[in-house]
């Protein structure tokens, strides 16, 4: 068995992506992992490696699993991800909404395709 090797750059390239959709400013994000924000700009650019520890809590402040950052998709469902981490943020209250805006904008992009 081959053993996966975490990509610095690609790394931080997921980070940002899950950052940018959570709508954090990446002062938001360094101080919801207890880092300084430069340290979060060198993480995000892939110029300056963390330690468990500090890829563990900006896993939960993104609400992303850690290996997700560390390797990326592994399986077509890992591709889900991003996605998913963002409807655990929805307050139970306001699921319904959320699952009628999805089905409308399924729909929309199914009747796209059909065109």
């Amino acid at each position: 068995m081959s053993a996966k090797i975490a990509d610095a750059v690609l790394m931080g390239q997921r980070i940002k992506e899950q950052r940018t959709l959570k709508g954090y400013s990446r002062e938001k994000l360094a101080e919801l992992a207890d880092i300084t924000p430069r340290f979060c700009y060198d993480i995000e650019l892939g110029s300056k490696n963390m330690s468990l520890h500090t890829l563990c809590n900006i896993a939960a402040a993104l609400s992303i699993p850690a290996d997700y950052i560390l390797f990326g998709p592994q399986s077509a469902d890992d591709r889900y991800t991003p996605v998913t981490a963002l409807i655990r943020t929805c307050p139970p209250d306001y699921l319904d909404h959320l699952t009628q805006i999805v089905s409308h904008f399924i729909q929309a992009v199914q009747k796209m395709e059909e065109e």
